[in-house]
């Protein structure tokens, strides 16, 4: 399966870069997060709020994940 990651904010800033491409066998957005911190070098994924889409979607850790998908990671917003 090939998906592209997107990264917002930041997440894009701690990164150093604002998508990449991932090849794997995922079943939900979790498990992709997961891949990502297992590469080592994603560690502000690891962040306990963060917030997610699947196709441009507003979803959680558990939606399914199909080939092709563009998954996308963001801080949660705050406002004053």
């Amino acid at each position: 399966m090939n998906i592209t990651v997107l990264y917002f904010a930041r997440f894009r800033e701690a990164m150093g870069f604002d998508r990449e491409a991932l090849e794997g066998n995922f079943a939900t957005v979790g498990e992709v997060r997961q891949a990502l911190l297992d590469l080592g070098h994603r560690d502000v994924l690891a962040e306990r709020n963060l917030m997610c889409a699947r196709n441009e979607e507003l979803c959680s850790l558990d939606e399914p994940v199909s080939d092709g998908d563009e998954i996308a990671f963001f801080p949660t917003v705050t406002g004053g």
